[in-house]
């Protein structure tokens, strides 16, 4: 009997042995989102905003140039934490602006739905500690859907909405479902400014006030790691950064240093020199023919303006630009913990933005009569105070125009400028990479980033079942092997990715994108064709040229806007007029 307990006894040391030899192997996992920047934001492609560490991060790694997020927050971080499409698991609404004929449909809910399972909680299945900080927007407010404790995530922190001010508790946009506020609005008045919520671990708790957000929630992950940097685990950190999202708001400092080459230069030439340096550093081709705005409706000349006009201008992109700059500086602080405590070298680093650039402006063109005058009631709009917690500006169309370099249009829109956006991923230093500072210019997709980050963990997704649970099968595929150089292509040409959120709809195969804009959001209501890889900006249509080709898209749109039960959208249905929170 003694022999058998002994014999136990070892083997179940030898099991913690090879589990915690297992946990030790496998790579640490860090997954970066940026909020509502532009595809040339960012120093590795083009930007004149200091990006020091992402530079670095790019140099170390491979950039994505021809990498598609989602036009709009919530559904690109439905996509990035499941791999499914959108509207299979809840986000085909984007829950500021639903579309009337889709509420109450299933796929419309407007949070994460429970047909899916995150990598959060695979990850955490398969042994990993699982954290989150900033951003979470896929539900738990209102009694719709759950917040991150409940999706995986074992210490997370922040706010469940789309954004909040960068500096205190205040709320970016009125809450119209609360009670309070629908009481006031009933009486014809505005709404004074009401408190965010903000969440441990699923528990309401206080914010710090005065405390920038890229330190407040790079404080709260450096927390989580260091707590249990000694427990033998991989952790799994899905940084969620607010920046650049409206309020645009930032340290005093980093407006001051931007400020002047902002009023030197206006829209035009920045985006102009956006474009140029976009060809210099190889992330677009050099015969990228330089996109005509000037008959873009929304889209204002910077000569246009007054003095005034264009000091305030220039403050508020600067700011935009500042929070960039404190968002990069926070990056640095992450990996100077992981380098300190011999964790960088074992760690899967991806870092991503969620959709293009904002161009809601509440005081311009894209406004909501209502935001426009909760604004306006409640917020400092002077110049000398732009980026202080007491003003919400937002940067507009004009410099979400010139944020995007080669790019048109910005957030909302299906348009390269809305869903084209940076994508680096740097592997663990132990494992084979193509190359150091590679460009790559494959069509890749932000359903691909959590099978990847799986493929890395050595961890199986279950498919379409789940503990159980009856799931969706997730349509997004591994780009590991093509990391490591075993693969020349990402995706297929008969792998194709199809798309619609407002009624704009778009599908990619290969080189080349069909896409409709209704014009109820400034389009003509019409398919045409684009080679993305060759004219990214969208100014050479060529469905004429090539008929079977668009005829052959439409008819696989087609085919999945049916079984995936798309709602149609009235043609001039305008998202920006039905804003709320």
């Amino acid at each position: 009997m003694k022999k058998i307990i002994t014999s136990i006894i070892l083997s179940l040391l030898s099991v913690v042995s090879f589990a915690q030899n297992s946990n030790n192997d496998r790579p640490n996992i860090l997954l970066i989102v940026g909020d509502d920047m532009g595809f040339a934001d960012i120093g590795p492609y083009g930007s004149e905003i200091d990006t020091p560490v992402l530079d670095s991060l790019a140099g170390q790694g491979v950039a994505f140039t021809n990498f598609h997020a989602t036009p709009v927050c919530s559904v690109t971080r439905s996509e990035v934490l499941t791999g499914n499409n959108n509207i299979e698991v809840g986000l085909g609404a984007f829950d500021y602006a639903v579309y009337p004929g889709s509420k109450g449909k299933p796929g419309y809910e407007g949070y994460l739905t429970r047909n899916t399972v995150t990598i959060a909680q695979l990850l955490s299945d398969a042994g990993y500690n699982t954290y989150t900080a900033g951003k979470w927007h896929l539900g738990g407010v209102h009694g719709r859907g759950q917040g991150p404790s409940e999706w995986g995530f074992q210490k997370s922190y922040g706010i469940y909405v789309g954004g909040s001010n960068h500096w205190n508790q205040d709320v970016m946009l009125p809450d119209v479902k609360d009670p309070a506020v629908a009481k006031v609005l009933k009486e014809g008045k505005i709404p004074d400014v009401q408190k965010e919520k903000f969440y441990e671990n699923g528990q309401l708790v206080d914010r710090p006030i005065g405390v920038y957000s890229n330190d407040l929630y790079t404080n709260k992950m450096l927390e989580y790691m260091n707590d249990d940097k000694d427990n033998g685990k991989p952790f799994f950190a899905y940084m969620a950064f607010t920046t650049a999202h409206f309020p645009i708001q930032a340290p005093k400092e980093y407006i001051d240093k931007y400020y002047e080459y902002y009023l030197t230069h206006g829209y035009e030439d920045v985006k102009k020199k956006r474009f140029e340096m976009l060809k210099k550093y190889g992330i677009i081709d050099q015969s990228t023919p330089f996109p005509d705005t000037s008959k873009n409706p929304l889209v204002k000349p910077w000569e246009s303006l007054t003095q005034k006009e264009k000091e305030q201008q220039a403050r508020v992109f600067a700011t935009y630009a500042g929070m960039i700059d404190s968002q990069d500086h926070s990056i640095g602080r992450i990996m100077d913990y992981l380098r300190e405590n011999n964790k960088l070298d074992n760690t899967l680093i991806i870092y991503l933005t969620d959709n293009g650039p904002e161009g809601t402006d509440l005081r311009g063109k894209l406004s909501n009569p209502l935001l426009n005058k909760w604004v306006n009631q409640n917020f400092d709009g002077t110049t000398e105070h732009v980026g202080e917690g007491n003003t919400d500006w937002q940067i507009g169309t004009s410099w979400a125009n010139a944020a995007t370099g080669t790019l048109q249009w910005w957030k909302g829109f299906v348009s390269e400028g809305g869903i084209r956006v940076p994508l680096i991923v740097v592997p663990p230093k132990n494992d084979k990479v193509r190359g150091k500072g590679v460009k790559v210019h494959n069509f890749t997709s932000v359903k691909d980033i959590p099978m990847t980050i799986l493929a890395y963990a050595n961890v199986e997704h279950p498919k379409d079942n789940y503990k159980g649970q009856k799931i969706v099968a997730p349509s997004g595929i591994s780009i590991k092997s093509f990391l490591e150089g075993k693969t020349d292509t990402v995706r297929t040409d008969d792998q194709y990715v199809a798309f619609e959120l407002f009624g704009n709809k778009y599908i990619v195969e290969g080189n080349y994108k069909a896409a409709y804009v209704r014009k109820g959001m400034w389009g003509d209501g019409e398919w045409h064709l684009f080679d993305i890889n060759l004219d990214p900006g969208e100014t050479r249509p060529l469905e004429v040229q090539q008929p079977e080709l668009m005829k052959k898209l439409i008819k696989q749109y087609d085919e999945y806007a049916t079984s995936h039960h798309i709602i149609p959208v009235k043609e001039d249905w305008n998202p920006w007029t039905a804003i709320s929170h």
